[in-house]
Formats: C-alpha cells, structure tokens, sequence
C-alpha cells in the first residue's frame, strides 16, 4: 500500500501540487462569498488551535541567571 509520504516524495509531487492549487482557486472563485462569510472565524478559531499546536516558541519557562 502507497502511503502519503511516498507519494509527496515521488514524480507525481508537482503534478499534485498544481492539481490541488487549480481545485482551490476554482473552489475560491465559485463560492468566494461563503469564503468570505466564513474568514472571521476561521481566524477565531486559528488563535486557540496554534496555542493548543502551536511549535511552542517562546513560552518557555524564563530561568534567572545570576
């Protein structure tokens, strides 16, 4: 069975990735209005869901050097 890092690491890679680019240009220019509507949430919804999966940089723990 193919898995998906096999088929990112082979020569379909830059087909995928104009296919995937085509379907979402074409998906944005048919329903740009519920894109729209739906932005202030997606941004909403991006704060708390990078704090929960976020890399982590920056909140560490601060350590007193003396």
């Amino acid at each position: 069975m193919t898995t998906f890092r096999e088929i990112l690491a082979s020569k379909m890679r830059p087909a995928m990735c104009v296919a995937l680019s085509a379907l979402g240009v074409s998906l944005l220019a048919a329903h740009t209005g519920h894109v729209l509507y739906a932005l202030p949430y997606v941004l909403l919804l991006a704060c708390p869901l990078m704090h929960c999966f976020g890399d982590g940089h920056g909140h560490g723990h601060r350590q007193d050097r003396t």
